[in-house]
């Protein structure tokens, strides 16, 4: 699996919440440089759990649309001597 890398937008807007949750939550200032340090440890360390997380629930949601599209499909055989 590739590294997860956030573009400069993306990581200014997680660096910001990191360090809006250590001073709001935790009483404790953060810098930038400590809160992108700490943002690629969480990417490079938990990052595969939420992303294998996010590909179990889209094969569980792929798997129900199979299902439904086979059932779709089967609704529309016609009857013969062979279905009955």
């Amino acid at each position: 699996m590739e590294a997860i890398r956030f573009g400069a937008e993306e990581k200014a807007v997680l660096v910001g919440k990191l360090q809006r949750y250590f001073s709001e939550e935790l009483k404790q200032p953060i810098g930038r440089f400590d809160a992108e340090f700490l943002l690629d440890f969480v990417s490079e360390e938990l990052g595969a759990y939420y992303y294998n997380r996010g590909v179990a629930d889209a094969q569980a949601v792929l798997a129900a649309k199979a299902e439904d599209l086979a059932d779709a499909v089967w609704q529309l055989q016609r009857p013969t001597e062979f279905s009955r």
